[in-house]
């Protein structure tokens, strides 16, 4: 099983899409893609030339979105068969890609390499780098082993506070995993995070860009995007991902 390229996914309602495309290709400085699927739903957030881009959007007809990961793979059948192996279920199987669902229910896909291999740049201080998964704490020690046995050679290891679980990917690859142990029971669910170097600053232009300020953390800011998706500025460096040295 080979994982060539990551792609995070942002999940947002089909009437509120517009908004979010806008605000997303401004934030990572992209430009959209043409629409895909039945109604349009799904597009690509295409970096400047010579990038390879590492994020994509789509319209959801049921809930209030979220994020999920894209893993682009050599043999989607070979990846499919690990991850039911080692504790995943199937969601739709389409003719070339498909969906599975973690134990404790976050959505994944897996579809076929096209080549991606250049990781876009920085933007402005900034990088849309990583899925924040959120898990109950009944289901948190399971999830985080399932990943770790999902991604052998990713590297599975504590976080900087004891509620958090890093599942980090080779080098080149574009997009990581954190899980997040909550305080409570209640559903699963899951937002993106960007790396700032400056958390002040890049709050400054996303509110510019029409987020609001949900609450102010640790070491992390919460936002909401136009189309009411919550997701993180935190602060990491956006060269490498991890914690400022």
């Amino acid at each position: 099983m080979s994982i060539r390229w990551t792609y995070a996914f942002i999940d947002r309602p089909a009437q509120g899409l517009a908004r979010a495309r806008e605000f997303w290709t401004a934030v990572t400085d992209t430009r959209l893609s043409d629409p895909r699927g039945e109604q349009g739903e799904f597009a690509t957030l295409v970096p400047t030339a010579g990038a390879d881009a590492c994020v994509k959007i789509q319209g959801v007809a049921d809930g209030s979105g979220g994020a999920h990961l894209d893993f682009a793979v050599e043999d989607v059948a070979e990846f499919v068969k690990s991850a039911v192996e080692c504790g995943a279920s199937m969601a739709a199987e389409h003719a070339s890609w498909a969906v599975l669902r973690s134990p404790a229910g976050q959505l994944f896909c897996a579809g076929p390499w096209n080549g991606e291999s250049v990781r876009p740049p920085v933007v402005r201080g900034s990088r849309l780098d990583q899925v924040c998964v959120d898990v109950p704490p009944s289901a948190y020690d399971a999830e985080a082993a399932f990943w770790g046995a999902l991604l052998p050679d990713w590297q599975s290891l504590p976080g900087s506070l004891p509620e958090f679980h890093v599942v980090k990917p080779p080098a080149g690859l574009p997009i990581r995993i954190l899980l997040q142990r909550l305080g409570e029971e209640r559903p699963l669910s899951a937002h993106l995070d960007l790396a700032c170097a400056d958390i002040g600053h890049t709050e400054a232009e996303h509110r510019r860009l029409g987020a609001e300020l949900v609450a102010h953390g640790r070491h992390w800011t919460v936002m909401r995007d136009p189309a009411g998706g919550t997701y993180c500025l935190t602060g990491r460096d956006p060269g490498t991902g991890g914690l400022p040295a």
